[in-house]
C-alpha cells in the first residue's frame, strides 16, 4: 500500500483533550497505536507489536486488550469513513489464533452498513504473515451534538461539530 493512500488519523485538532488508551501517543500508560485511513480500500488500519505489559498468558496478548484495539479501529472507521463520532452499542468477536507478545500485527476495520444513526462495522487482526488471529463485528450509534459533548466533557465546535448528527429534539 503506497503512503499516498494512507491518511493519518489523530485526536489533534478536535478542540478537546484525548487520553485514549489505544491510540493517544501522549498516553504513556496506553498502547499508542497509530491509525491511518486507507482511502482507496475504505479501511482504517494500524500496525502494532505489544510487550509483556499487555499479556494475559505470558506469551499472548490479553484478549481484552485485543478487543480494545478492534473497538478503537472500528470507532475510527465511523469517523474516517462515515464522518461520524459514534459509540459502541454491541460487539461480537472470535479468537482464531493467539496474538503473541513481541510480534508484528495489523488491525483493519471497515464499514459494513449504515442505517440512519446505526453503523455496522467489522474488523480483524492479522499476523504479519497474513494469518487471521481475531475478528470482530460491532454496532455503533452515531452521536448527536449533546451526546458528543457529554462524551468529551466540553462544547463541540468547529470541524469536530461536523462529525455529529443533528439533534432529534
Amino acid at each position: 500500500m503506497s503512503a499516498d493512500q494512507l491518511r493519518p488519523l489523530t485526536n489533534d485538532g478536535w478542540g478537546f483533550e484525548s487520553s485514549c488508551f489505544v491510540c493517544e501517543p501522549r498516553n504513556t500508560a496506553g498502547l499508542q497505536i497509530p491509525f491511518h485511513h486507507n482511502v482507496a480500500a475504505r479501511r482504517v488500519v494500524g500496525e502494532f507489536s505489544l510487550d509483556e505489559r499487555f499479556s494475559g498468558a505470558p506469551q499472548y496478548v490479553h484478549g481484552g486488550v485485543l478487543l480494545a484495539i478492534l473497538d478503537e479501529a472500528m470507532a475510527w472507521a465511523t469517523i474516517a469513513i462515515v464522518g461520524r463520532f459514534a459509540v459502541t452499542q454491541e460487539t461480537t468477536s472470535r479468537f482464531e489464533r493467539p496474538v503473541k507478545i513481541g510480534r508484528d500485527h495489523t488491525v483493519s476495520a471497515w464499514i459494513d452498513a449504515v442505517d440512519g444513526r446505526i453503523i455496522h462495522t467489522g474488523a480483524e487482526i492479522l499476523h504479519a504473515d497474513g494469518r487471521r488471529c481475531v475478528t470482530a463485528t460491532a454496532t455503533f450509534v452515531a452521536l448527536d451534538l449533546e451526546g458528543a459533548r457529554d462524551a468529551v466533557g466540553t462544547e463541540i465546535t468547529g470541524e469536530a461539530a461536523t462529525y455529529t448528527v443533528p439533534d432529534e429534539s
